[in-house]
């Protein structure tokens, strides 16, 4: 049996909330998991945590993360990146006292800001967007969301974006109407499967707490569960969206995020070099240790 060093982290909580659980596992400069690992492992969290998070080490202020829900391995995964660097920052003497450490991805390499004295938080770069077409019509949309057209706020654009996940982006006219949300998950999965859609965002402008910009909900049928409360890469995605569309003025904000009125969580975005950081903090629910079985290898 191989141990591993194992969290459960709860990501993005404020208030009442329950935050978004991430399973982080840390492994030592010895230690390689295969592909298959990786997966198995993650099959065996469904319903448990969305994704888990492989974070190693490169050198004194790098390191490398996979992550992967029970479906698939995931490009890249806000809430398991905050979940993991804020506990590796906020445990680790040497690292916490560096203003930066990089992280490197599928998505590239980026950057993770140590801000713990100021604000309790690290941030990080989110990837760079692309502006994708969207190709599949609102009506098709609606159908499959589960919603009828006079939800949807025809002020505002559907837009795709992909900054980190190819995120569809859907303005609903307000508050009542994007908690009332409850779509079919495997239709919905049907849907961006079919479509090559990671995540549906929808978002509303009509929020229960006026300190926070906009209330989102995100769909994620293709990774094997249905909403995922609170996200890095969908929220980075959303901050592009309102930058294109006048919607920000680039000073720091909060997003209000999950179908709960009052017990919401809350992802935090700002801007530094024309690039949106997305930040928070975890709590930790679980530590201990993880036993693989090596028979096999």
């Amino acid at each position: 049996m191989e141990k591993l060093r194992y969290l459960k982290l709860d990501a993005f909580i404020a208030g009442e909330s329950n935050g978004n659980p991430a399973a982080c596992i840390y492994l030592e400069k010895d230690q390689i998991l295969s592909e298959s690992d990786m997966q198995n492992i993650a099959k065996e969290h469904k319903g448990f945590v969305s994704e888990v998070i492989y974070c190693a080490m490169v050198d004194s202020s790098s390191c490398n993360l996979r992550y992967y829900s029970s479906e698939c391995e995931v490009d890249f995964c806000g809430h398991g990146t905050i979940a993991c660097m804020y506990h590796l920052l906020k445990t680790d003497e040497q690292l916490k006292q560096l203003p930066e450490i990089k992280i490197n991805t599928k998505k590239g390499s980026l950057v993770v800001y140590n801000e713990l004295q100021s604000l309790d938080a690290v941030f990080i770069t989110a990837p760079n967007p692309e502006y994708l077409s969207v190709t599949v019509a609102a009506e098709e949309i609606s159908e499959n969301l589960g919603v009828i057209q006079n939800m949807l706020d025809k002020q505002y654009p559907i837009n795709f974006i992909n900054a980190g996940l190819r995120t569809l982006i859907i303005p609903i006219t307000n508050l009542d109407n994007i908690l009332a949300l409850n779509p079919d998950e495997e239709t919905l999965k049907a849907f961006c499967i079919t479509n090559e859609i990671d995540i549906i965002l929808v978002f509303t402008t009509d929020v229960t707490n006026e300190n926070n910009k906009i209330r989102t909900r995100v769909f994620a049928p293709k990774f094997g569960y249905l909403e995922d409360v609170a996200t890095g890469s969908g929220n980075s995605a959303m901050g592009y969206y309102m930058l294109k569309h006048n919607l920000w003025n680039r000073e720091p904000i909060s997003i209000e995020q999950n179908g709960e009125q009052n017990a919401y969580n809350v992802v935090k975005l700002k801007m530094s070099e024309r690039k949106v950081l997305f930040g928070g903090s975890a709590s930790v629910k679980i530590e201990g240790t993880y036993f693989l079985n090596t028979s096999d290898k």
